[in-house]
């Protein structure tokens, strides 16, 4: 009997006859790093992080273990940074096939828990735990059972959260690591949760934070205590939910397992070989990265109605701008188009560029109405004829390979673009 059958449960306490839920948040310690040391073991005993690639300069820290952490290395730094701080620091080429072979593993074994798991990126996931509770014992129980598991399967370790809701949930995976559980309930969650700075919440970012911290809220607990309305009008609708989030008010289930997951947006983004300096450079970098947005939409069978650039200089300085179409688009000029339009109005073209993401964002059913217009006529002709082109283009690289036909301005670059190294960001 599938586990929604057996049990109900209340939704942010509204009914106090019906069972309150049980959410997890298990998060994988240090994820690609650990999964580096499974396959070489003599990597556990010397700080090692996990790096992108230094000769075509994406040399960032990915990931780090427990050794490297000791010497202040954190993610998303600079490898350069990271040695200044730890001179002898091993750094490993990511593995990314590995890393996703590992995460469906560790999924499946969620699974013999509950049928409610909500990955949350690939190392993370949420798992609905309430119909399980006469099954395994308490939260706490759970999540220690998990962990164990995981740890004799696979060798990896866990950090988990046990909450009352996701937010709560995850904020108790964060709370201690590696390797821990953090029960987080109604009766301690003000004395655990309140005195964490602001940016621990969910979905606060530095732009949130910034604009919190104007008003003298730097903890959730002050902002928790807030003035709803004045937040909302700072931040909108993302204010009211952040104002609920710290109070503990948070209703999202936790999806089934096999429930299809909502594509939100498509983009892809590169950091190049040098830094791409005038309009050709620009224009070269835009339509490769357009082109491989423009594949995946259609792949997927949506359009775009948005299209988002993000452009980041050699100071790892980056702005992000978008634009909403006419029309929504799967077609790789006009995607490529739009974004030079971005780019020509937010940017310096004198100025370097180090990294570009081109990104499709409100994305719709390609087969969803457009109301045309008689005065458009010729203009849909053309759009349908270029529909059938990039479709042809498809199938040609679908049967001979992705390189086998490309853009006469992409071949034989000298800015680092070959369609493996172009990388997706969903």
């Amino acid at each position: 009997m599938p586990f929604e059958e057996l049990w109900q449960y209340s939704i942010g306490g509204r009914n106090s006859l019906l069972m309150e839920r049980t959410i997890l948040h298990c998060d994988l310690n240090a994820f690609y790093a650990s999964v580096e040391c499974l396959h070489r073991p003599e990597l556990k005993d010397i700080p090692m992080a996990v790096s992108g690639n230094t000769e075509n300069r994406r040399g960032i820290i990915l990931a780090k273990n427990e050794l490297a952490k000791k010497y202040g290395i954190v993610t998303a730094e600079t490898v350069w940074q990271a040695k200044k701080k730890c001179p002898f620091l091993v750094l490993v080429a990511p593995h990314h096939e590995s890393y996703h072979r590992y995460s469906k593993l560790v999924n499946q074994l969620y699974e013999k828990f509950t049928d409610r798991v909500e990955p949350f990126g690939i190392d993370e996931s949420w798992l609905d735990v309430t119909g399980s509770l006469h099954l395994f014992g308490s939260g706490k129980d759970i999540a220690d059972k998990i962990r164990e598991t995981v740890k004799r399967e696979l060798g990896l370790t866990v950090s988990a959260g046990v909450s009352f809701n996701k937010v709560f949930a995850k904020l108790g995976s964060d709370y201690r690591k590696p390797d821990a559980t953090t029960v987080i309930n109604r009766e301690n969650y003000k004395d655990m949760v309140y005195p964490l700075p602001v940016s621990d919440l969910l979905y606060v970012g530095k732009a949130a934070a910034d604009a919190l911290a104007k008003f003298g809220i730097k903890t959730i607990g002050q902002l928790a205590k807030s003035d709803k309305k004045l937040i909302s009008a700072k931040l909108g609708k993302t204010g009211e939910m952040l104002h609920d989030y710290a109070n503990g008010i948070d209703e999202s289930p936790v999806k089934f397992a096999q429930e299809p997951r909502e594509v939100k947006s498509v983009g892809n983004g590169m950091t190049f070989k040098r830094n791409l300096t005038g309009l050709a450079d620009i224009n070269t970098g835009v339509l490769a990265l357009s082109d491989k947005v423009a594949t995946r939409l259609r792949k997927a069978g949506l359009k775009c109605n948005t299209v988002q650039v993000v452009i980041k200089d050699p100071q790892f300085k980056a702005i992000s701008r978008q634009k909403k179409l006419t029309k929504p688009t799967q077609l790789s000029r006009e995607i490529s188009c739009v974004a030079m339009d971005i780019i020509k109005a937010a940017w310096n073209l004198r100025a370097p560029i180090r990294m570009l993401t081109i990104t499709g964002a409100n994305l719709v059913d390609e087969n969803c109405f457009e109301q045309s217009s008689l005065f458009c006529e010729e203009e849909d002709k053309g759009r349908e004829k270029m529909e059938r082109i990039e479709e042809a283009v498809d199938n040609i690289r679908s049967r001979y390979g992705r390189g086998s036909i490309s853009f006469g301005s992409i071949i034989n670059n000298d800015i680092g673009i070959g369609y493996s190294g172009v990388e997706d960001d969903e």
